[in-house]
């Protein structure tokens, strides 16, 4: 029994020393990333991202922008894949909105250093996101949404007062000549993989966000255990918030200043 007993002790110390151990080891790193990869949302386009990319160029990193045909889940999967596949080196995968659903089943990749959410849909594998995003409030910006041939886009009024509110009108209109309509059915697909259960996350939540309920962006972030900044946003804080956007991605990048 006395044997026993010090054993038992002998094997508490070793797991304590190896708490200890851990615990003065402190959080994994950010591995320094090389690239970034920047993936737009719905009724956008690659330019959406226009304000950020000169700040991660000037910072070093090389920066691509992934034209989403939006026309399914599996096919802008495959256009980020194919972006993914002819870089070299640790990578930040990035989604706006709509591309968060992209970037938590292509970022398995292996070079992918890690993610980042702006505004952004994170959906768990297999899980019906439409059916999670019901239990938060519908944003104004739906009731702008037309149909056309199978293809949704948002009106001007929509675009301007909901989607891009905190921008100058100028730009919120330029924004809106540019906008991508979406297959009907887009959100309505869903993911094999959610890269966020082992790939270090961060999150930016819109606290004035008319698309998105800000609530389910939290939700969200808390859920993947995020890095989490918030700012006096609208749904497009990667154009009207393009330092904090890009300081963002640069922690994510390892490259903090």
């Amino acid at each position: 029994m006395k044997m026993l007993s010090k054993l038992g002790i002998a094997v508490s110390l070793i797991s304590a020393m190896a708490c200890a151990t851990q615990a003065m080891a402190g959080p994994i790193a950010t591995v320094k990333a090389v690239n970034v990869v920047l993936v737009h949302g719905a009724w956008a386009d690659g330019s959406s991202w226009s304000e950020v990319i000169p700040r991660l160029q000037a910072a070093g990193l090389n920066v691509v922008s992934v034209q989403n045909p939006l026309t399914s889940v599996e096919d802008d999967v495959a256009a980020t894949k194919r972006v993914l596949d002819q870089l070299q080196g640790p990578t930040v995968l990035v989604g706006h909105s709509y591309a968060g659903t992209i970037v938590s089943e292509a970022g398995v990749d292996p070079k992918v250093s890690s993610l980042v959410y702006v505004a952004a849909r994170a959906p768990d594998a297999g899980e019906d996101f439409v059916a999670l995003a019901a239990k938060y409030p519908t944003m104004p910006v739906r009731a702008g949404a037309v149909e056309h041939e199978g293809y949704v886009s948002l009106t001007q009024d929509a675009y301007l007062k909901f989607f891009g509110g905190d921008l100058p009108r100028d730009k919120a209109l330029a924004l809106y000549a540019t906008q991508q309509p979406i297959a009907k059915t887009l959100f309505n697909g869903r993911t094999t993989a959610a890269a966020w259960h082992t790939k270090p996350s961060w999150y930016a939540v819109s606290k004035n966000d008319q698309t998105t309920s800000p609530d389910l962006e939290r939700f969200l972030a808390k859920r993947m255990n995020a890095t989490t900044i918030e700012l006096d946003s609208s749904h497009l804080s990667l154009v009207s918030h393009p330092k904090e956007i890009t300081d963002l991605i640069l922690a994510a990048a390892g490259r903090s200043q």
